[in-house]
């Protein structure tokens, strides 16, 4: 089953550039934060509403397939107050686990 994470379109060109995508989330990379979040298909509108909703750059939607990554995947117990995991990815997206780039308006 397929996970997802949001991203600016630059910085996923410049992955695809580089080989490597490293941004956790918005503003704060892999190497702060320590893995990269991702959702679950029901969850990631509510992430963009949450933490996107002013961005004004062009975002798109990584759908990503949990069988290609080469880094550990974690599915997250619920932050306090909720009964949601998230998928965590612990260490760089290689491109290639990325299966479709959706573009959002």
């Amino acid at each position: 089953m397929a996970i997802y994470h949001l991203a600016l379109a630059s910085e996923w060109e410049a992955a695809l550039a580089s080989g490597s995508y490293t941004t956790s989330t918005l503003g704060v990379t892999l190497e702060q934060e320590g893995y990269l979040h991702a959702s679950h298909a029901h969850q990631w509108e509510g992430v963009r509403a949450r933490y996107y909703a002013d961005v004004t750059e062009p975002l798109v939607l990584l759908v990503i397939d949990p069988d290609l990554l080469g880094v550990p995947l974690v599915e997250e117990a619920p932050a306090p107050g909720t009964t949601e995991t998230f998928p965590h990815i612990y260490g760089p997206l290689d491109p290639a686990a990325v299966v479709e780039v959706r573009p959002l308006s």
